[in-house]
């Protein structure tokens, strides 16, 4: 049964405006005043800081590490124009959904649900498990991409250096891992640096990056892309990148795409439900989603035309090293890879550098999704909740990093501990997330209260978005769900 949505009353919280306003609502002098916290103002300063923090979010270690892989092995081009195509449709109005939840509530995850329909706040609890869950070992990753940076800085002779070889470099990866103080360290530093921005809010914590990191993170990306594609063999890896081959096109090549679409735009973890939130009201929800979705795309695209040619013009076995994803791509294939390429210490460490920038901002917005929570359930100071999340994350995140070291016999199957949490998270709670907000927006909500927030007036549009929510994206989800359960794409 559908209900009236009425927004809850009461203070400042951390994801909406006082006395139960929405986030950005006009106040009677006409202007929009956003609430003081202790981080600063409440919500983005202008459209281009929400677009950039969001885009920041949607790219990371997925557009690096699983893109690529999924590009290569599902026919290149064919692969590339599947992704393409579901981003345009599937992606972009799921964006526009959830983002147009948290800006209609002024709410983070838990309060949306609740201010949408009081029945469905538990399902905002569940939202809120998969960045609770995901934090921790995504900052385990980013310590190790640190350690990386730092190694290739020291010209470490088991990455660089004519005895340099893959196998040298998986010793690296594999002694580095089971160490049990090393990896803690790092993980350490990348939490401490992602909590840091966190403290200082939205608009001076996570805005003021995202407008340094992204466009830094863009030049470099293009500069090693150029730098790439002028080495002999790169064309080879362009061929197979971006030429389609229609034969190798099957239900699998569908899945793969609309799978990594649904993770890399950082849907169902509570992040655009509560970035929503901090939006402006006068600004674009159409346009900001397809801006979101077009950076998005646009660095996954660039970074397999940094990694796929550079495999093909300098991999003593480009087949066995494409065929390689996550930490195995990332970790041992490219540092042996760039071993290889004129000047390789310098573009390692650009390398790693972007892949820092890339980890950074998801893991920030991670966090903050986390925090406005706990700001608004807990009624807890934003530096504490920051305290809060660091400490739980040093806790689960030990766990993960020592899952290589003296923890390395606790296993499910293959898994490690990080195996597991990520397994858990990306492939059960992440779609059953996506598939319940659909059900939530599409049956349990007024269909035209959240038209009209995202600015829907045509009646084919409209239309349009329902038959998105409540019927093709709830199938698109369970395919995801039962691929992720048994096929493990």
């Amino acid at each position: 049964m559908k209900e009236e949505f009425t927004p809850a009353a009461g203070g400042e919280t951390g994801g909406g405006m006082p006395d139960g306003q929405p986030q950005g609502a006009v106040q009677k002098d006409g202007k929009d005043k956003q609430a003081k916290t202790d981080g600063g103002h409440k919500g983005f300063s202008s459209k281009i800081g929400f677009v950039l923090a969001a885009a920041g979010s949607a790219v990371g270690l997925g557009n690096l590490w699983r893109f690529p892989y999924l590009a290569a092995k599902y026919g290149g081009g064919v692969f590339l124009l599947c992704y393409i195509l579901l981003a345009a449709t599937f992606g972009i109005c799921l964006l526009m959904l959830e983002i147009a939840i948290g800006r209609k509530t002024g709410k983070s995850a838990v309060g949306a649900f609740a201010a949408l329909n009081k029945k469905f706040k538990w399902f905002g609890f569940l939202c809120i498990a998969v960045p609770v869950i995901i934090v921790p070992y995504y900052c385990v990753i980013g310590g190790w991409v640190v350690k990386y940076i730092v190694a290739f800085f020291a010209v470490d002779p088991m990455l660089l250096g004519e005895s340099a070889t893959v196998e040298t470099s998986q010793a690296f990866f594999g002694a580095f891992t089971a160490d049990p103080w090393q990896p803690l360290a790092f993980f350490l530093i990348f939490t401490a640096a992602t909590v840091f921005v966190v403290v200082f809010g939205v608009q001076k914590g996570i805005e003021r990056i995202s407008k340094i990191l992204m466009p830094l993170l863009a030049v470099l990306a293009i500069f090693l892309m150029i730098y790439v594609l002028c080495q002999d063999g790169a064309a080879a890896g362009v061929a197979d990148l971006f030429i389609p081959d229609f034969s190798e096109f099957t239900y699998e090549t569908l899945l793969a795409a609309l799978g990594q679409l649904f993770y890399s735009l950082s849907l169902a973890m509570g992040i655009m439900i509560t970035y929503g939130s901090y939006m402006k009201k006068n600004a674009s929800i159409p346009a900001s989603s397809l801006q979101i979705a077009v950076c998005d795309s646009s660095f996954a695209i660039v970074a397999a035309t940094i990694i796929i040619p550079s495999i093909y013009a300098f991999s003593a076995d480009p087949a066995a090293a494409i065929s390689s994803s996550g930490p195995s791509l990332m970790f041992v294939q490219l540092p042996a890879v760039f071993n290889n390429l004129p000047g390789g210490q310098w573009i390692g460490a650009v390398f790693f550098i972007l892949v820092f920038f890339a980890a950074l901002t998801s893991s920030i917005s991670l966090v903050e999704t986390i925090v406005a929570v706990l700001r608004e359930n807990c009624h807890l100071k934003r530096w504490v909740a920051c305290v809060v999340v660091f400490g739980f994350s040093l806790v689960l995140g030990s766990l993960s990093s020592l899952g290589f070291g003296p923890l390395s016999m606790i296993k499910i199957g293959d898994m490690t501990i990080l195996d597991i949490f990520d397994y858990f998270s990306n492939s059960i709670l992440m779609p059953l997330v996506a598939i319940g907000t659909c059900v939530i927006a599409g049956y349990f909500v007024d269909q035209n209260l959240l038209a009209d927030e995202i600015g829907l007036r045509k009646k084919p549009v409209r239309k349009y978005f329902r038959i998105m929510v409540r019927y093709v994206a709830p199938l698109c989800m369970a395919a995801i769900l039962i691929s992720g359960l048994f096929l493990k794409l």
